[in-house]
């Protein structure tokens, strides 16, 4: 008796611990799971989810639903954190120098974060790469005062890649092109026309973001006080030969080679023509709450965004990759997670999972979030982000088992080793680094919603698959997905927050804030 007796204590402590483990919920994570949640949030019900239009709105009800019928309660009354947004449309803009007639989106691009305006005639000057420096000077012989200036994107560099103001391949704060417009502004400058060789791919890629409406909080200032017009490298060299600057768009080489502006008056006229529509407008996070045990007062937040772009007249952007793909992860991780807690293996932390809206506008539902936390930014401990896990980008043709990590070592050493372990011990994932980079020229770093939480001090990790053909195009549809990628990648990220939830220790920072 004593030894059968011994035998069944030890099967009941096996299974007792066995409970606890991860292992056990992860099966809630598989691809099954994964394509019912896609297929609806991706289908033509939901018209591409665009922020504030009934597409979004049904998707938000969607997911509170799930989360209800996880078990998972409200949050001070409610699924959502709603939060006001200010629609801004352009319904006529219009570019003419020296009585030739531009045509937005073909010769130019528009900020449209701008309030009505109408100038006339108005004198063109060249301001070079639009720089004010002790080393550098685009300002020093013109009077840019009541004119527009035509500036290039980025600061003067050499052949072998020195930037003249660091001296080193670094950017100086020059490179920023906020530095540029607001200088222009206090120059007495009233619009500027930007040089810019992604124009091409703006066009393709990001068409809704310019040709439709944009969105702002409505306690957010307009961006700028004067229109912003930006064309590619191929007019300007038209324009500035026009002007009077024979070498036209390969001034820019002269510069680069001697340090020098070549800053000038231009024979040309422009008049800009800025009509707005504004309209205000609500949109929503949604909240899953799985609350903790011993350590339920500091918070794990789980974030994917859950918006699109809409439609383009009749035609649909799915946005399955886009993030349908995270916010299906999230859902199931989600799910796994209120499993545990119902059989009494909740997690330690408490864990916020929260699809946001408002992403493809300027990560206004993760920022409004971190501006008005509903659990506070000193008690939370990490922010996993998930945003396109679902598709193979050409650099990984033919092998779907990696992910891009983004942020991760930032600002703590501990959630990037916390990461790299859970892969070692589960998934063996390929783990590519290559945009994780507060450098890298496609700055994935600052365009998803864990930046609003990262430059807080909030220690975050950005799980994504690279671009593809179908990035922000109708074609990102859910035949596409690789739902066997998307699950295994979720898994990680689950794994990965389970540690985060259990350990004793939050992940230490020990990084400063970029």
């Amino acid at each position: 008796m004593k030894y059968s007796f011994t035998v069944l204590l030890s099967i009941i402590c096996y299974w007792s611990l066995a409970q606890k483990s991860p292992d056990t919920y992860v099966n809630h994570i598989n691809a099954k799971t994964a394509r019912l949640h896609l297929e609806y949030l991706a289908g033509e019900e939901l018209e591409g989810r665009e922020t504030g239009k009934v597409g979004q709105k049904k998707a938000a009800v969607y997911l509170s639903q799930q989360f209800n019928s996880y078990g998972l309660p409200q949050v001070k009354g409610s699924y959502f954190q709603r939060f006001p947004v200010r629609e801004i449309t352009p319904q006529n803009i219009e570019v003419t120098i020296n009585g030739k007639s531009l045509k937005f989106m073909k010769d130019f691009l528009h900020n449209s974060d701008f309030n009505d305006d109408t100038i006339s005639g108005a004198s063109l000057v060249f301001a070079g790469y639009g720089i004010e420096d002790s080393e550098y000077n685009d300002f020093a012989n013109i009077d840019v005062k009541e004119k527009i200036i035509i500036i290039r994107d980025g600061e003067p560099v050499d052949k072998k890649g020195v930037k003249k103001l660091s001296g080193t391949s670094a950017n100086s704060k020059w490179n920023k092109r906020s530095e540029k417009i607001n200088l222009a502004i206090r120059k007495g400058a009233i619009g500027v026309i930007v040089i810019n060789e992604s124009v091409a791919v703006y066009r393709k890629s990001y068409k809704h973001y310019f040709s439709k409406s944009k969105m702002k909080l409505q306690s957010d200032p307009y961006k700028y006080s004067i229109p912003i017009v930006s064309i590619d490298e191929v007019l300007a060299d038209s324009l500035l030969k026009v002007g009077g600057l024979r070498k036209g768009f390969k001034t820019f080489a002269k510069i680069n080679k001697k340090g020098k502006s070549k800053s000038t008056n231009l024979s040309l006229k422009c008049s800009i023509t800025s009509h707005m529509i504004n309209n205000d407008i609500t949109s929503e996070n949604v909240l899953g709450f799985v609350e903790g045990t011993d350590l339920k007062d500091e918070i794990l937040i789980v974030t994917a965004h859950y918006d699109h772009i809409g439609k383009d007249g009749d035609v649909i952007f799915y946005g399955a990759d886009d993030d349908g793909s995270g916010t299906t992860a999230l859902l199931m991780m989600a799910e796994a997670f209120a499993k545990a807690k119902e059989k009494g293996h909740g997690p330690r932390r408490s864990v916020l999972f929260m699809p946001v809206s408002a992403e493809e506008k300027g990560l206004l539902g993760s920022r409004y979030y971190s501006e008005n936390p509903i659990f506070p930014l000193a008690n939370t401990v990490a922010d996993l982000n998930i945003d396109m896990i679902g598709r193979i980008d050409e650099p990984h043709e033919g092998n779907p088992d990696y992910v891009y990590i983004i942020g991760s070592n930032f600002l703590s050493t501990d959630l990037h080793n916390i990461n790299e372990t859970q892969n070692k011990l589960h998934t063996k994932l390929q783990l590519d680094y290559t945009f994780n980079s507060v450098d890298d020229a496609n700055n994935f770093y600052r365009r998803s919603d864990h930046y609003n939480f990262a430059k807080n001090g909030i220690p975050v990790i950005f799980y994504f698959n690279g671009v593809h053909e179908d990035y922000h195009q109708p074609s990102d549809t859910v035949d596409k997905i690789d739902f066997n990628k998307l699950s295994k990648i979720t898994r990680l990220v689950f794994y990965t927050a389970w540690e985060i939830a259990n350990r004793t220790e939050r992940p230490l920072v020990d990084g400063d804030v970029k």
